[in-house]
């Protein structure tokens, strides 16, 4: 026998002061293709069942879900069980920004037989074996356009072994909507909320290689800088201090908006995704922001006009120099995209107006 234990973190949510879900399981199971009913399933049972503010498992913060003990060998599925709403008893919900009402959050498809995890991972005899998962409050919540939400989840299960990318951005205190990410290729692989009262971050548990680190602010020009290495599992990088902080210039900000049409319509309430892009260096892109449609496909996205800043990590001695990158203010590359649908995406300039932008995605 081996031992699997469970832990639940989180990257920022767009527009929300709370998150909340109630856990009452995990699942764990050898095949990939096995149903809620088969034989063979392995449960950790939360008892009595855990409400979880996913919001404050930021800056590298975990939630342990417990542990259960598997025969040795391979798995394939991991099922994250929640306790539906009912009688009146918000077990799933959400608390809109700069307000203090619980509203119901619908997780239909997530409560009867649990959120589907596919992951293969090995349980070596008498050892010890940790599942990490990275559940991604920003692009779960899904609007209806009537007042109310749905929970479409988006969970990942990544490394669980402690490295990352510290720093600090300045000045403190810090508005609310600061975020700092690590990306690749433009996509975003991990995310976090700075402390606001003290600025620092801490974004945590990669696989090896080199990401780019961007701070983005409603109302700041978006800073990025380059090339940031994680040379090893157990690599804790420095980006800043608080002596030599990250400071985002104030810029003004122009809207895009539209409304993102699926054809055929889709008949699972299928979530389109708006992001903006933006060309700060020759073969660095990176995503300023990214949103939900809700599901009448509306979106709206407000960037920096402002010329970006970039620098790059080198050999990492502080400070790192950010300098403007005049060509790149207010452009940027506007990408529409759902599953089962082909990706679309514009150049849109952003520097002195507020434009309309509608997509129609055609399905694969």
């Amino acid at each position: 026998m081996g031992t699997v234990g469970v832990s639940l973190t989180d990257a920022p949510a767009c527009g929300f002061d709370a998150v909340n879900v109630t856990v009452s399981k995990i699942r764990i199971h050898r095949s990939s293709s096995a149903s809620d009913t088969a034989a063979g399933w392995s449960d950790i049972n939360l008892n009595p069942a855990r409400k979880i503010n996913l919001l404050d498992l930021n800056n590298g913060v975990l939630e342990s879900l417990g542990e259960t003990t598997l025969g040795a060998g391979h798995y394939t599925q991991v099922r994250l069980v929640l306790v539906p709403n009912t009688g009146g008893r918000l077990a799933n919900s959400v608390v809109l920004t700069n307000t203090t009402t619980e509203v119901a959050l619908d997780t239909p498809s997530a409560v009867q037989s649990g959120i589907k995890l596919i992951h293969e991972f090995n349980v070596q005899s008498n050892e010890r074996t940790d599942l990490l998962l990275d559940f991604d409050a920003c692009k779960s919540i899904v609007a209806r356009g009537n007042g109310s939400f749905a929970l479409q989840p988006v969970i990942r299960i990544i490394p669980f072994t402690l490295n990352g990318i510290r720093g600090v951005i300045g000045p403190a205190p810090l508005p609310s909507d600061v975020v700092v990410s690590a990306q690749m290729g433009g996509e975003i692989v991990r995310s976090t909320v700075p402390n606001p009262q003290t600025g620092e971050f801490f974004l945590a548990r990669f696989d090896p290689g080199s990401y780019d680190l961007v701070v983005a602010a409603d109302g700041r020009a978006t800073a990025v800088i380059k090339a940031v290495p994680i040379a090893s599992p157990t690599s804790i990088v420095v980006a800043s201090t608080a002596a030599q902080p990250i400071t985002l210039p104030t810029s003004i900000t122009h809207t895009v908006s539209g409304i993102v049409t699926l054809s055929p319509a889709s008949t699972t309430e299928t979530v389109a995704f708006v992001t903006a892009k933006q060309l700060v260096d020759s073969g660095v892109a990176v995503t300023v922001k990214a949103r939900a449609a809700d599901l009448n496909g509306n979106y709206s996205l407000t960037l920096p006009a402002q010329a970006p800043l970039l620098g790059s990590f080198g050999g990492g001695a502080l400070p790192i120099t950010l300098t403007a990158v005049p060509l790149a203010a207010g452009q940027y590359a506007i990408e529409a995209s759902a599953d089962g649908y082909v990706t679309q995406a514009v150049t849109q300039d952003l520097s002195s107006a507020d434009p309309t932008l509608d997509f129609t995605l055609l399905s694969q």
